[in-house]
């Protein structure tokens, strides 16, 4: 990494940590005031704690990305579109936490926010160019990307959950960039995201002050998913390692519940990493877990990116896939 990366990702990380922790100290007054999470059967929480620091985060990512765009720091037009969806998510977010939203009606903003992200990539961006016809390539670029904005979501339940598995997530991608595999905006959007959930993370520490809320969650889902689609583009296997574990603990979920005759739209328990509270689990017990994790598998994701063989793929897949599949089972089997 060069001199000028080095201060540019300093000065980036820190300008995001300390707007979204000033912002989310100014606003959790507010916010204890009108925007309220009160336990019910579904809860992981005890008492009535405030939801929205979301709006304190995405202010901070929005904030120092928006100044580099304009001052000219980082030429990096794509962008644009992803911070436009990521403000439309944050709205949809807010407004669903104050009074819930029909899911018909989130999925279609959601499905038109990332369509719009999509058309935005450069004509030339395929991910898997030898496999598949471009239209049938963006096509399921958003679907992935709305699915993940909701699994994102979905695990957003722990205090620090969420924190856990961004800030390895992104620090990861900013590794990809000073190692020239992905591009210089790609590298400074992760290098936000990992600053302000720096910040956040101060807040949410178990027993959390303030819940990041849907406001937060749904568009760190896009801007993760976005970031990840430019990862996939430089090397598919590092993408897929990077977003393992919340890929597979959703996505096991998903399936359990369809094969056991459950209504997969209803809020439910029964994550992996919720199964490992019940099971005996203290909460920092299971999040320690989930970060350690996620940090194995990024790193096993830029060694992936930097060996780029078959050989190294297979090794570093297993044991990504191992990695996670004794988490998992740890969680399931509970103390």
């Amino acid at each position: 990494m060069f001199d000028s990366d080095a201060v540019l990702s300093a000065v980036v990380v820190g300008a995001a940590a300390t707007l979204s922790w000033a912002l989310i100290l100014y606003l959790r007054p507010v916010l204890t005031r009108h925007l309220m999470a009160h336990p019910n059967e579904r809860s992981s929480h005890v008492q009535a704690t405030p939801e929205g620091a979301g709006f304190g985060v995405m202010a901070a990512v929005f904030a120092v990305c928006t100044s580099l765009l304009v001052g000219a720091l980082v030429p990096e037009p794509n962008l644009v579109p992803v911070l436009i969806g990521a403000a439309v998510l944050v709205i949809l977010g807010g407004v669903d936490d104050a009074r819930p939203l029909p899911v018909t009606l989130r999925l279609l903003v959601q499905g038109l926010v990332a369509l719009g992200v999509v058309l935005a990539l450069p004509q030339d961006f395929h991910v898997l160019p030898a496999l598949l016809p471009a239209g049938l390539e963006r096509a399921m670029l958003v679907f992935g990307m709305v699915c993940f904005v909701n699994i994102v979501n979905f695990l957003d339940g722990l205090d620090w959950m969420t924190v856990a598995q961004v800030i390895p997530m992104s620090l990861g991608i900013a590794i990809l960039w000073w190692l020239d595999i992905v591009p210089i905006g790609i590298g400074v959007l992760a290098l936000a995201l990992f600053g302000a959930m720096l910040g956040f993370a101060i807040f949410n520490r178990h027993p959390a002050s303030i819940f990041l809320g849907d406001s937060g969650s749904l568009p760190i889902g896009l801007l993760l998913a976005t970031m990840l689609i430019w990862v996939a583009e430089a090397h598919f296997v590092s993408a897929v390692l990077l977003a393992l574990y919340t890929i597979a603990d959703s996505g096991l979920t998903f399936f359990r519940r369809l094969a056991n005759g459950e209504k997969v739209t209803d809020a439910h328990r029964s994550h992996f990493y919720q199964r490992a509270t019940v099971g005996g689990f203290s909460v920092p017990e299971v999040t320690t877990r989930i970060l350690l994790l996620c940090t194995w598998l990024a790193a096993l994701a830029i060694v992936a990116a930097l060996g780029r063989s078959l050989l190294i793929d297979g090794v570093a897949l297993a044991l990504g896939v191992g990695a996670v599949g004794l988490v998992l089972t740890a969680f399931a089997r509970g103390r």
